[in-house]
């Protein structure tokens, strides 16, 4: 369950929008809410007093714009806290026991976030969090068709299981199902029949059917990053929910190292070339 919410940068236009979208769905109403925004702490005190007042203004905005006083979700927080805002996200996600990360991103490729500084790059790759980023230049729509990326690991099962629950009770909702493999011949919209054929997609449809949601099931069979977000675009969907499971070693956590911050994984390559929003799933510890 995603129910406890940290909607990290208030003032961000795109995450903003894109909380407001889920908000709107059966399966986040009884949520709750923080708003978290970070002041870089600066030498001068006048000029951090003229941050503070302006984080206010714009935390309670944010509150104002998306109605969060109004809307039947458990409560709504707004937090204002100075510091590096990379690591003071990771860390208040951490105290909150964040179940779910919302944070706009320029969608810069690995080594440019870097020399950037880009702190949704750095969230993602830190954070064991399950995480939504949402570029600046995408137009934010409402949920009903979702991409999964299904192959065999866990937390791609738990990515169809929550993106099947999140559509609960949505009119005309369908999950779209997508197996990046070399066994198939040519990337491809599939039959069902056809779909059934593929272990994965087999017990995929299994899994939405008993949900009672609407189908559609795709083969890919190039790099599976690029391929997810080619089949997304040409098939319009709304959102992307895919399993990322953390790349770290728990003893090395602590560290941030330039393997790990350039990474290479699938979820990386959907992360910066996706044209909707992608949530990728974790295990929150």
């Amino acid at each position: 369950m995603l129910q406890n919410i940290l909607l990290a940068g208030g003032g961000s236009g795109q995450a903003e929008q894109m909380l407001g979208k889920l908000l709107d769905m059966p399966f986040f109403q009884r949520a709750s809410v923080t708003v978290l925004h970070v002041i870089p702490q600066k030498n001068n005190a006048e000029e951090m007093e003229e941050k503070r007042e302006e984080g206010a203004k714009i935390l309670a905005k944010t509150v104002e714009s998306l109605h969060l006083n109004e809307r039947n979700i458990m409560a709504v927080n707004t937090l204002l806290k100075e510091g590096d805002p990379k690591t003071t996200v990771c860390r208040v996600a951490d105290e909150l026991g964040s179940d779910l990360i919302i944070m706009g991103s320029r969608g810069l490729k690995r080594l440019q976030s870097i020399f950037e500084n880009s702190v949704s790059q750095y969230v993602f790759q830190l954070s064991s969090r399950p995480m939504l980023l949402i570029k600046d230049d995408i137009f934010i729509k409402k949920i009903k068709r979702v991409m999964v990326a299904v192959d065999p690991t866990s937390s791609s099962q738990e990515a169809l299981t929550l993106a099947a629950r999140m559509l609960r009770g949505i009119d005309g909702a369908k999950i779209q199902l997508v197996h990046i493999s070399k066994n198939f011949p040519a990337r491809a919209k599939l039959s069902e029949a056809d779909a059934m054929q593929d272990e994965i997609l087999a017990k995929s449809i299994k899994l939405v059917k008993r949900e009672g949601l609407g189908f559609q099931c795709f083969a890919g069979t190039g790099k599976p990053g690029k391929e997810i977000c080619s089949l997304a675009e040409e098939f319009n969907s709304d959102l992307i929910v895919m399993g990322s499971p953390d790349r770290r070693p728990s003893v090395a956590r602590n560290l941030v190292d330039i393997d790990r911050l350039l990474g290479s994984s699938v979820s990386d390559a959907v992360r910066i070339q996706a044209d909707c929003p992608v949530l990728f799933v974790r295990k929150a510890e």
